[in-house]
């Protein structure tokens, strides 16, 4: 994604992968890469975000198969998707990967394992369905989670941003974990504007949780890279309309 700027005011943020290092792992594990249209690859080269999901899943006798929905933004506002097919040839066997670009390939490729159809549904052991999983939560890294905390507040230069409540409730985590969010907020698509959402979730000593929201973008009058951390997403989200609505 992209690289914040450096003053002696604001460090660089803890990034998730890039978009390019998602595609490029992905590339480099699938068996057939090499039969992706280079016309696809160039686009990808040039993602704002990217997204991955779990689509399907069947496991049964030793044999198991997963499909997986690998979707990336575009500068224009479009999308691209890629589908991931991972499956054991035999069964307890080492797990092979496969990747298409539509699904009517996914499908052909899935119908040649011998396992049921691909469907969006989970087929799980024990007949559970998805509805029946729980909501996860957030997955926490340790490590100085304050500290983090502390630096993200500072880096941000909205003025709504946090106050001292936050950063001293913050100054209690214990764990945290970042999060890159998906999808296009509006008109931030733009040519030579570059825009990230990040997910900041924190875990107090009491087991509860609290998240702030990072927007990390372009849209200053020097095109310079400006962070600024909100409360809620929407609220986030909101700045980020903000800001595309005024560059017009």
């Amino acid at each position: 994604m992209s690289v914040p700027y450096e003053t002696a005011a604001c460090e660089p943020a803890e990034s998730p992968e890039s978009p390019e290092e998602h595609l490029a792992r992905l590339l480099g594990r699938a068996l057939n890469s090499f039969e992706l249209p280079d016309e696809v690859i160039r686009q990808l080269d040039c993602a704002l975000a990217y997204d991955g999901s779990l689509h399907s899943a069947h496991h049964s006798a030793g044999l198991h198969r997963e499909t997986y929905r690998h979707t990336w933004l575009l500068a224009d506002g479009s999308a691209v998707t890629l589908w991931e097919l991972v499956h054991n040839p035999t069964p307890g066997g080492v797990q092979e990967h496969e990747v298409y670009v539509d699904e009517e390939e996914l499908q052909a490729a899935t119908s040649r394992l011998g396992l049921p159809p691909d469907t969006p549904v989970f087929e799980l052991p024990a007949l559970m369905r998805l509805w029946a999983i729980p909501e996860p939560r957030h997955v926490f890294a340790s490590g100085d989670s304050a500290d983090h905390a502390r630096r993200l507040l500072r880096r941000a230069e909205n003025p709504d941003r946090p106050g001292a409540r936050t950063a001293a409730l913050l100054a209690t985590a214990t764990a945290h974990g970042i999060t890159q969010a998906f999808g296009r907020p509006g008109r931030t698509g733009r040519a030579g504007l570059s825009y990230a959402l990040y997910e900041h979730a924190f875990l107090l000593p009491d087991g509860s949780e609290t998240c702030l929201w990072e927007v990390e973008h372009t849209a200053t009058p020097d095109g310079r890279h400006m962070c600024e951390v909100y409360m809620s997403e929407q609220a986030a989200r909101d700045a980020m309309e903000r800001r595309a609505a005024r560059r017009g």
